[in-house]
């Protein structure tokens, strides 16, 4: 897999120092493992330690509670090369960059003490649970219900599309703690699932694409956590709590897109200089040629647009607009790029021995998750 033609503005010495060695863990220790993974619909549970003892997880998470110290390009290189590294399945970037953000950001100091660390370290794996069975890209309409009861809550509701599903043993669920005050009802508890009664993991989701992801249903049935576990101690902050992560998220998804384009136009040059049709290679029609270059162009532009928001996000100065256009636009391109570059592998590109055909299948749910690329538009427009 090469580098991007041009060096990224944001990034320094340090981060490209862990580039190579996030490279080198992936493509060595992971890569040969993926198709392993992909058949069994989840990466083992010990791939988190393992990633958690390379220094892999919550490099952003202050090193005041364990973490790496550093800033978000620092999970941002981690995110792009399991990108690259095809490794779909990988919910780091969530667990690093969504979750413990929530965390070190809003959290209690008890709860940052006693749940960073063991985030850092891989002994804890996360999840959020927003989406339910009825509601998606709308968070404002969650059914999930959390009764305030003595010194706990008590969670009834049920969850759906839940990335590390299956892994995770920490969730953050978003639910309502007012039945009907909106958006001022909604609030984010804590649930350490392996210390609560009535919570369930449900089917591990048979999706398209993200085949190695343990994409799962939740649910929870008169769980009771302690009031303690309230993210940040008050109630009613939850919705807020969620719009000022969410642009760093559909950044991520951005991020993602890019590397996955890049790691296709890797994967068809190579093919294309070898295969060989009517006695020449491939690359010698000129139709192959002036496809990749406009390919190119595209990944060009793309991976300009994704630097751009990096050193505005880095800056503090990345608007919850700017981001959704960037999420939206990004896995538009992504989706293209894919579809031009399957086209070139004929029939083998129809063929999930190929890595092609797993980053064609994984694009499309890019323009899905993180909120729609409709509902993208529509938030980016009203800026406009």
């Amino acid at each position: 897999m090469s580098l991007p033609l041009f060096p990224s503005p944001w990034m320094n010495d340090e981060h490209r120092m862990l580039q190579d060695s996030a490279r080198r863990f992936f493509t060595e220790r992971w890569v040969p493992q993926a198709a392993t993974w992909r058949e069994a619909g989840i990466m083992p549970r010990e791939t988190w330690t393992e990633a958690g003892a390379q220094g892999l997880l919550c490099l952003s998470t202050p090193a005041a509670y364990g973490g790496g110290g550093g800033d978000f390009g620092h999970d941002a290189v981690v995110i792009l090369e399991a990108a690259r590294a095809n490794l779909s399945g990988y919910g780091g970037g969530l667990h690093s960059a969504i979750v413990a953000p929530y965390l070190f950001r809003c959290g209690t100091e008890e709860q940052k003490q006693r749940l960073l660390p063991r985030m850092v370290s891989g002994e804890l794996v996360s999840a959020i649970a927003m989406t339910e069975p009825g509601t998606g890209s709308d968070l404002q309409g969650v059914r999930t219900q959390a009764r305030r009861d003595g010194d706990h809550y008590v969670i009834n509701g049920a969850k759906t599309f839940i990335t590390n599903g299956q892994n995770a043993n920490l969730v953050i669920v978003v639910c309502k703690t007012e039945r009907d005050a909106g958006a001022k009802g909604i609030s984010l508890l804590l649930v350490e699932t392996d210390q609560v009664n009535g919570f369930r993991r449900g089917r591990k989701l048979d999706k398209m694409g993200l085949k190695s992801q343990d994409t799962s249903e939740l649910f929870f049935d008169d769980v009771r956590v302690p009031a303690a576990n309230l993210l940040g101690g008050h109630e009613g902050q939850g919705f807020i709590q969620l719009m000022e992560q969410l642009p760093q998220e559909r950044l991520i998804i951005a991020l993602q897109g890019v590397a996955a384009m890049e790691r296709a136009l890797d994967e068809t040059l190579a093919y294309v200089k070898q295969r060989k049709a009517f006695g020449k290679a491939i690359w010698e029609f000129q139709n192959t040629r002036f496809k990749l270059a406009e390919v190119q162009a595209t990944v060009l532009a793309t991976r300009a647009f994704v630097d751009a928001c990096m050193v505005a996000h880095l800056a503090g100065e990345l608007d919850a607009a700017r981001a959704a256009l960037a999420k939206s636009w990004v896995s538009e391109q992504q989706g293209r790029v894919m579809d031009e570059c399957l086209q070139l592998f004929g029939g083998y590109g129809y063929m999930m021995e190929y890595p092609i055909a797993e980053l064609y299948v994984d694009a499309r749910v890019q323009r899905i998750y993180g909120g729609t690329n409709e509902i993208m538009k529509e938030l980016a427009s009203r800026s406009m």
